[in-house]
Formats: C-alpha cells, structure tokens, sequence
C-alpha cells in the first residue's frame, strides 16, 4: 500500500489499509462481509476500492458481490467524505418552510449536487429526513451542529466563513 494513500486518512493507523486489520474481528463469523464494511466505514469514512479488491481475494468473495452490498445500503460511501459535513433537513415542516430553496441555494454556492462532494472535499453536502428541530424549519446541520430558521441569504456567508477558517489553519 502506498504511503499516498496512508496520508488521505491522518490519524489512521497504518494497517488499517490492509484488509487483515479488519478480517481479525470477523473472522469465521457468518455473514462477516457487513461487519467488515461497517468498520472499513467507521475507520475511513467510506469504503475504499484498494480495500474492496483486498477483501475480494481475502474472503473469496466475488467483486461484483461486495459492490452489490456496498452500493444497496445506503450507509455505506464509495467516494472519500468532506472535511465538513452539511445535512440539509428535508423533512416535512422543512420542506414546508423552504428546505428546496435553501437545498438549491447550498447546491448552487458549492457547486455540487445533494449527496456529493465538493472537487477540494472541503464539503460534503447531503439531504436528510429530519433533524428533529421542527420548531426551527427551515434547518440543517453543519459539522454537527445545528443551524435554525436558515435563509438562503445566510449560505454564502456560512460556506465563506469556513473556507476562511480553513486558510487561516
């Protein structure tokens, strides 16, 4: 494994790249190909080819199978993440207050369309049911942290400020 791909995922140890890390865990245990894909995302994010191919030849299963379950759920990524994670509520008192105008203004700002992610992966843009914050529709998260009452006037000024944050670190 090449020592490019170990530095995309700071903090991950080394031989988190190489499909024996996860096979330990699971191995011998019926139906492990789901447990292995869950920690693969845990630990990076999303489920890279590299590992894909090594869990192929490692558990004898066929490629075209493990893409089959990777690409059915939808919890499971096959493209790195943003760095910074927003998760525009479309849920029905959101939707109801504007979540479409605030999910094209967001589109339109980044550039990309829900459920991609930004060419620089700076940000990772997403739709989602509910947030559980009816009372402040229109809503969305940013990183976690949410974000109420949202105006489409406001997204510019949110994206900028964290690209701003980003130069300065």
């Amino acid at each position: 494994m090449s020592k490019a791909l170990l530095s995309e995922h700071p903090g991950t140890p080394a031989a988190s790249m190489d499909i024996d890390y996860y096979l330990e865990k699971w191995r011998g245990v019926e139906g492990n190909l789901i447990m292995i894909l869950h920690q693969i995302q845990d630990t990076h994010g999303y489920i890279p080819r590299e590992l894909v191919m090594q869990l192929d030849r490692a558990l004898g299963i066929r490629l075209a199978r493990i893409y089959e379950v990777i690409t059915f759920y939808h919890y499971f990524k096959l493209v790195p993440p943003g760095k910074h994670h927003i998760s525009i509520c479309n849920g029905t008192a959101c939707y109801l207050k504007g979540a479409a105008n605030i999910i094209g203004e967001i589109e339109k700002t980044l550039g990309v369309k829900e459920g991609e992610t930004t060419g620089d992966r700076l940000f990772q843009l997403e739709t989602v049911r509910c947030i559980g914050c009816c009372g402040m529709s229109p809503a969305m998260m940013v990183d976690g942290r949410v974000c109420g009452h949202v105006k489409t006037t406001d997204l510019p000024e949110m994206i900028n400020t964290i690209r701003k944050n980003e130069e300065q670190a």
